[in-house]
């Protein structure tokens, strides 16, 4: 299979895509260019190692200290540079207790987008929950040789019973969604810590058959209202479920026979993105339930995540197949997609990114020190300006004198090219013959015959004339 496959007859825009994968590598896929460009791979982060695969990932991609959040196998959460790469500190998601990560794996995180007025002391606020249930809000300042002491986390118990298998927060950053195995999806809010509601699972079919409950996926429809959701199911359905009009789904479809393991929520509010374990994907207007259209390109391998770019009308996805895949939004052609060797678990898309320029690491610098690099810029400009012009007087043309025999040998050249040109007008000047035709050629053959017999004739009679002539002269005579 190839490594890149593009199509030619679509571009791909400038993104930059940071996707995880099994052995806990970080890869960096850029597409630069205004127009149309070919996603490659820019950087790789990390060391390849099974025990520290990345389960769960989250990005602030605002333009000032951009941050990225990890999660990995081994209960390690780690905050990095998403520009450089650069770890900014790290801590274990179960603390004290003991509890080993093999049992109870993290199954979902967030890193809030709060803006900070401090640059020189910047923070940031991370949810993190694991598979038992366990929610853990928490607030770190970097960088570590703060004075400040770091103040006790907010936890609490999501869930009772069942495995907890994702964690979602919605715009406002105010309320957080929870579902699982065996756990219905409920609504927290997160600064009082409480749980304000929670659905209620569907009624029996018409063979009256239950299913149970075990939710793999879920996504909020509108940053400015939370209290519309949609979730995946492991029985492969799609459900819509309003918490201001009732517990139960508002709508429910199934997708395909396999479970669905992505869901993506489009900016309009009412198309989502649907993946599932057989590398279907498609699009759903989640108003009526109507299928908009499947992508092209079919992927080999269950889709582990979906996303939708926040500028550009693309959507990426990635799974099993190891491949990076992104389609075009309105027409759902495949543009590119990139292998990247391990299997991959996440993606998110960094929206700070033009393509014009390198991204540079966003760190904190004092007025002295950008005085000092703008006068070593002048300077290096100045040489660089010296050294242009002094290039320009190293290649201009330099006058020498011409001696005799030059000059001699010039005039006989002029010479032989004058006798040359008379030549050349004489031979034009020279009247071309023509090549006579056939006909031509008979026509005057056979004027110049009769002249011959006309010649011939008159020949005879001056001889016949003489003749006479002579015996009339013989006969006076006599």
């Amino acid at each position: 299979m190839p490594r890149i496959i593009t199509n030619e007859t679509y571009g791909c825009p400038p993104i930059r895509a940071l996707t995880f994968d099994s052995l806990g590598l970080i890869k960096v896929t850029e597409a630069r260019g205004k127009e149309r460009g070919t996603p490659t791979v820019v950087n790789t982060w990390g060391e390849m190692n099974a025990n520290r695969s990345v389960i769960a990932a989250s990005m602030d991609d605002r333009l000032d200290n951009p941050l990225l959040a990890v999660a990995r196998k081994d209960g390690k959460i780690e905050v990095l540079n998403p520009c450089t790469g650069d770890l900014h500190f790290s801590y274990s998601a179960f603390g004290d207790d003991g509890c080993s990560p093999e049992d109870n794996e993290v199954s979902g995180l967030h890193l809030f987008r709060k803006q900070i007025d401090d640059q020189a002391e910047r923070s940031c606020t991370l949810l993190t929950c694991t598979k038992k249930g366990d929610v853990s809000l928490r607030s770190v300042k970097f960088p570590a040789d703060s004075t400040d002491e770091a103040a006790a986390p907010k936890t609490w118990k999501a869930c009772g019973t069942g495995e907890l298998l994702f964690g979602k927060v919605d715009g406002s950053e105010n309320f957080g969604l929870f579902g699982g195995k065996r756990v219905e999806a409920n609504i927290w809010d997160l600064e009082q810590c409480t749980k304000i509601w929670s659905a209620k699972s569907p009624p029996k079919d018409s063979l009256g058959i239950f299913t149970p409950t075990w939710f793999t996926c879920a996504a909020f429809l509108s940053n400015e209202d939370h209290r519309k959701f949609v979730t995946g199911t492991k029985s492969h359905q799609v459900r819509l479920y309003d918490a201001s009009a009732q517990r139960r789904p508002v709508l429910s479809f199934d997708f395909h026979e396999t479970a669905v393991t992505a869901i993506c929520e489009d900016p309009d509010g009412h198309t989502i993105y649907v993946g599932n374990a057989s590398a279907d994907l498609a699009a759903y207007d989640i108003r009526t339930g109507k299928l908009l259209g499947s992508f092209l390109g079919k992927c080999s391998g269950s889709i582990r995540s979906v996303v939708r770019h926040p500028r550009h009308q693309v959507i990426a996805s990635c799974g099993l197949d190891r491949y990076l895949r992104v389609y075009d939004v309105k027409t759902r052609q495949l543009i590119s997609a990139v292998f990247l060797k391990q299997h991959l678990t996440g993606l998110v898309f960094d929206s700070g990114f033009s393509g014009e320029e390198t991204a540079v690491a966003n760190t904190v610098v004092d007025d002295d020190a950008t005085e000092e690099n703008m006068t070593i810029m002048e300077q290096e400009d100045d040489e660089e300006d010296e050294e242009e012009q002094e290039d320009e007087a190293e290649k201009a043309p330099v006058k020498k004198k011409k001696s005799k025999k030059e000059k001699r040998s010039r005039k006989k050249v002029q010479e032989d090219d004058d006798d040359e040109e008379e030549k050349e007008d004489e031979t034009e000047e020279a009247p071309v013959k023509k090549k006579k035709s056939k006909k031509e050629k008979r026509s005057r053959e056979k004027v110049s015959e009769g002249e011959e017999t006309d010649e011939v004739r008159s020949s005879k009679k001056t001889r016949e004339h003489k003749k006479k002539t002579k015996k009339v002269k013989h006969n006076q005579e006599d």
